[in-house]
């Protein structure tokens, strides 16, 4: 269950979203459905929120969203260019003006040297416009991992949604 900061962030973005006309989507990996979850938890939320996919594993990330095997093998599930490919995928599966993305290591395990537990790539991507990413390294346990993610992917969405 989403935490009450997590809803109210949730709440600024569909109010934001809902104003401006735009539909949006979700693509959660390390999250596993938490961003989505925080938005639907809002009253209203089916104005705005179109879909939301959970593609946990990699087979998810090709078979749902279209991202290439070749570009996971390449740079590994956790990778900007993953995040960017999940959250265009999800414009392109979706009906949606805005998609957002999250891929990450929330541990305890699965950290490396170059991967440390905590790593999360975002993206957020518009139908007809630019994706962008962002790449944090969070602390705490895998459910404060996972928290300050949602919280960071619903932080990249209110800021001056872009147009369709």
């Amino acid at each position: 269950m989403p935490t009450s900061e997590l809803i109210a962030k949730a709440a600024e973005v569909l109010e934001t979203f809902r104003l401006a006309g735009l539909r949006l989507a979700t693509a959660e990996s390390c999250t596993g459905g938490m961003v989505a979850s925080a938005l639907t938890a809002v009253a209203g939320s089916s104005a705005v929120v179109e879909r939301g996919f959970v593609t946990y594993s990699n087979e998810a990330k090709t078979e749902m969203l279209g991202v290439a095997a070749d570009l996971i093998a390449a740079h590994g599930a956790v990778s900007e260019a993953v995040a960017r490919a999940m959250a265009e995928g999800a414009i392109a599966h979706s009906h949606a003006d805005v998609a957002v993305a999250v891929t990450g290591i929330a541990g305890p395990g699965g950290g490396s040297a170059d991967k440390p537990v905590g790593l999360v790539h975002f993206a957020r991507a518009a139908r007809d416009g630019a994706t962008i990413h962002r790449r944090e390294v969070f602390t705490g346990d895998r459910d404060a991992v996972r928290c300050q993610a949602a919280a960071t992917a619903l932080a990249l969405l209110p800021q001056q949604p872009p147009p369709t």
